[in-house]
Parts: C-alpha cells; sequence; structure tokens
C-alpha cells in the first residue's frame, strides 16, 4: 500500500462528509412520502451512475461480460438490489420517525449484525469482536433511553433503521461474492436501479404515491440531484478511489463517524435539534463497539482469516 499523499485525506474527508449528508438532507424533504422519496433519490443516482457503467462494460473483456450476463450473477444482482431496497426503505421511513441521530446510529450498526451472524453460522468472534459487540449493544440500550411520548425518538423508528441495517447485510455478502471480479459500476448501477423500481410498488401498496418519477417536476429536484451528486457520486467515488491509497478498515473506521458528522450536518444546515443526553452517553459507545469490531475483523484476516466482511467502502444507503 502506498503511502497516501495529502489529496488522498482531503478526498477521503469530503467522502465521508458526503455520505454523512444523506440522513439530513433525506429528513429534510419529508413532504415526500419516504418510500418514494427513497425511490426518487436511487432512481437518480442510477441514471447518474449509469454512464460510468456503459463506459466499464465497453473496456470489459468478454469473459468479464459473459460472467455478467450469467443467469447466476443476474440472480445475486437481484438479491441485492431486493436488499438495497429493504435497507433503503426501512431507512428513510426510519427518518420520519425517530431522531436524525437516532436513525444513523442504528442504520450503521450492521457491524454489529455481522458479527453475530458470524457467531451462529461461521465462526467463534474474537476478544474485539465480542467486546465490540457487547458494547455496541450496552451503547445502543443507553441510547434508547431517550424514546420519548412525544415521538421525537420512538422504538418504531428506531427498529425501522436497525431493519435497515440487517438488510445491508445480504447487499454485502453478494458485494463479497461478485465484487472481485465485477467492475464496480457494473455493480452498482443495475443494483441500484432495481432497488428503485421495487421501491414503486413498495410504495403504492403502502398508500404513499402514485407519481413513481414524480422527481422529473418536482420542486425539490434540485434536493435529489444534490444527494445523488454529493452523497452518492463524490461520496462512493471518492471512498473507492481512496482504496488505491488506504486500506478498507481505514475506510471503514471513517464511515463509523457517519452518525456524529450527519447529526452535526443536520444541526448546523437544516436545524435539527441535538442529540438528547442518553443518546449523548450511548451513541458514542455504540459507535466504539462497531471501531472494535472492524478492528477485530481486520485482526482476524492479519492472522490469515477471510477478509472481514465489514471492510466496505460505503454503505449502501451512502449511494
Amino acid at each position: 500500500m502506498k503511502q497516501a499523499p495529502i489529496w488522498v485525506w482531503l478526498t477521503l474527508l469530503v467522502a465521508v462528509f458526503g455520505v454523512s449528508s444523506a440522513g439530513a438532507i433525506l429528513q429534510h424533504l419529508d413532504e415526500i412520502p419516504p418510500l418514494m422519496r427513497a425511490s426518487w433519490r436511487l432512481q437518480i443516482t442510477a441514471l447518474l451512475l449509469m454512464p460510468m457503467a456503459i463506459w466499464q462494460w465497453s473496456k470489459s473483456s468478454e469473459e468479464v461480460k459473459e460472467k455478467c450476463k450469467s443467469w447466476s450473477s443476474v440472480k445475486l444482482l437481484l438479491l441485492s438490489g431486493m436488499a438495497l431496497a429493504v435497507h433503503f426503505g426501512a431507512w428513510v421511513w426510519s427518518l420520519d420517525l425517530t431522531s436524525l441521530t437516532h436513525s444513523l446510529l442504528f442504520v450503521t450498526a450492521h457491524p454489529l449484525v455481522i458479527v453475530f451472524g458470524l457467531m451462529l453460522f461461521v465462526r467463534k468472534p474474537n476478544k474485539l469482536e465480542s467486546s465490540g459487540a457487547i458494547i455496541g449493544f450496552i451503547g445502543a440500550c443507553v441510547t434508547l433511553l431517550d424514546v420519548s411520548s412525544d415521538g421525537s425518538v420512538s422504538i418504531l423508528g428506531d427498529m425501522l433503521a436497525f431493519a435497515g441495517a440487517i438488510a445491508v447485510v445480504g447487499y454485502i455478502v453478494v458485494g463479497r461474492i461478485l465484487r472481485p471480479w465485477m467492475p464496480l459500476f457494473l455493480y452498482a448501477t443495475p443494483v441500484t436501479a432495481i432497488a428503485a423500481i421495487l421501491l414503486i410498488p413498495m410504495s403504492i401498496i403502502f398508500g404513499e404515491s402514485t407519481q413513481p418519477f414524480g422527481w422529473i417536476q418536482s420542486d425539490l429536484f434540485f434536493w435529489f440531484l444534490l444527494l445523488a451528486i454529493f452523497a452518492g457520486i463524490f461520496g462512493h467515488t471518492g471512498l473507492n478511489a481512496c482504496l488505491r491509497y488506504l486500506t478498507p478498515l481505514t475506510i471503514s473506521v471513517a464511515v463509523t463517524f457517519e452518525p456524529l458528522l450527519g447529526s452535526l450536518i443536520g444541526w448546523v444546515f437544516f436545524d435539527t435539534p441535538s442529540p438528547q443526553i442518553w443518546t449523548l452517553l450511548g451513541g458514542p459507545l455504540l459507535i466504539t463497539g462497531m471501531i472494535l469490531v472492524i478492528l477485530g475483523g481486520d485482526k482476524h484476516q492479519s492472522s490469515g482469516g477471510s477478509v472481514p466482511e465489514y471492510a466496505q467502502t460505503m454503505g449502501p444507503h451512502d449511494q
């Protein structure tokens, strides 16, 4: 791994701020129902990704193209798109039902979900992973003490955000299978488009909207475009560009600060209420737990194990 020049660290900073801005902006756009809001966001992102996917397709070998068109790859892309749709729909819905900080804390808690899955199906977690899971669980319980009758923090909203964290594991698992050989945009573009399309009937079933492509004429189009460019393209592409100089561990740890940065962005630019006392106490514990889990996964890899499942460049809600 090359020593990172200063511009790489600046790129990482911009990328992390980019992905951290998504929650505050999406919560600000609450006049659009949540599932349709999620679909609009992903529709625009897929359209912006498409030219890069076409370019990568033109540069890909015939072997890669044939593998992309195989039924096994198509099934995995569909599965990943379904996971992304559930993840995004649950997360954006949670933004309407709980505080921004709580939503970001619980939706980024997928390392805790993964370590539990490892314990059940793969291997015994090491001490760092186990300690991180315990600390993270304690932190989550402490934050829940801020659940209030006025609805500013709600169990339902927090659980929807955590459901988004569970769903993201499917996206991560499929990415672990396909991404070693499938170019980035050939993976991200169809998965994002599939998720955007699946969210349309979900929105209609829940009685939200009959305007699946309403963003084209919406007065809020600028905000959705800003989301797709800043949180999606700058954030996503920036984080992946940093992988040439920085380890996945470094980037994974940096992204765990999304709840902190996202809350700060909401407070500064959108007058989002500041977190309450139990969230201020439990949130850092939850983030610390996630970092320990990530460090434990890296230690497992260093000792000869598989690549840690936590070493992802971004959460799918940052697309």
